[in-house]
């Protein structure tokens, strides 16, 4: 465990329990990717496991995760985030997101072996490919991101395994989520400009650099660029053309969501009956994720520096302690 300047008590708390085979490390603060690599550099195992303060993994997590090493082509394991604390509008829109536009996309990207990000709540990674990338960069705000595009620019595999599963916390007001998305969003602009070069170099690199990386300028970037510009034209047909148009477009937008949702949700294992939110999420959610892109990309453009924001975490995690088998605590 590693104690990067933190100014609560948990240190305190780990080294008064005396754990066997766990090890403190205290440092002043450095961020994220410093702590990482403080951990890393002590590790003496061969595969390694990284997991954030805030992420809950369950009894047979570690094996499901490590066992795709086997084959030693692969250089990183992604394990299967979910959200914790899925009460409330908030925390409901917050699961579909998840479980669709996170998770699904995951198994696309494994089929085509183009993996863009091993969330830095639960992700495995080989030592010598993680030395071969240098450790964990500190140069972009999303590391988990620039770390795993490195990876997959070695030539290394990078896969997902669903079972493997961890219950993180997510934020729980809007202006933590604004946060936290602003910083994801910013982040992974600046692991996609640093890795541009893979677009034309041959080999895994470069099939990773044609594959994902359009992909993610073009559904991440500038699709959502466009999308409020979409819902203003559908708004004013609304107000004054004739509004069965859009009413009807929309139903049908919304009905190719839920049944994108629906198959998502079998595939992860989780009841349908979160899908009712869906259409509330067209109203406030999207919009506010089309926001934090335009931010993000004006951020960009004027060579701002936007820095870590905090995320307030509550450790809510009643409700999935009781759908999964028995989690092993915080780590």
């Amino acid at each position: 465990m590693v104690d990067d300047g933190s100014t609560d008590s948990t240190s305190a708390i780990v080294d008064g329990i005396g754990l066997p085979g766990v090890h403190l490390i205290r440092k002043p603060n450095g961020g994220k990717p410093s702590a990482l690599n403080a951990g890393l550099f002590v590790a003496r195992s061969e595969i390694l496991v990284l997991v954030d303060g805030d992420t809950v993994f369950q009894r047979d997590t570690i094996r499901h995760l490590v066992a795709p090493f086997t084959d030693p082509s692969i250089g990183a394991v992604s394990g299967n985030t979910k959200v914790a604390n899925r009460g409330g509008i908030l925390g409901r829109w917050q699961h579909i997101e998840y479980v669709i536009g996170f998770n699904l996309d995951r198994r696309m990207f494994d089929v085509l072996q183009c993996m863009p990000t091993v969330p830095g709540a639960i992700g495995a990674f080989r030592r010598s490919v993680l030395a071969e990338v240098g450790c964990v960069p500190g140069d972009t705000l999303a590391e988990d991101t620039d770390l795993t595009m490195a990876i997959c620019r070695t030539g290394a595999r990078v896969v997902y395994e669903e079972k493997a599963i961890a219950w993180t916390e997510t934020p729980s007001s809007l202006r933590q989520l604004w946060r936290q998305r602003y910083r994801w969003c910013y982040g992974t602009m600046q692991a996609m400009w640093k890795h541009r070069r893979s677009i034309i170099e041959t080999g895994g690199s470069g099939r990773f650099g044609r594959r994902c990386l359009p992909y993610l300028m073009v559904f991440q970037v500038l699709l959502p660029l466009f999308a409020p510009a979409v819902d203003l034209f559908a708004l004013f047909g609304l107000l004054f053309l004739d509004p069965a148009v859009p009413v009807l477009t929309w139903t049908a937008f919304v009905a190719a969501q839920a049944a994108a949702g629906a198959y998502a949700l079998w595939l992860d294992g989780e009841p349908i009956r979160p899908l009712w939110a869906l259409p509330l999420q067209q109203f406030v959610y999207r919009q506010l994720m089309y926001l934090v892109v335009v931010q993000s990309v004006v951020t960009a453009l004027l060579g701002s520096r936007l820095g870590w924001h905090t995320i307030r975490r509550t450790g809510t995690f009643s409700g999935p302690r009781e759908q999964s088998r028995g989690p092993v605590g915080y780590t």
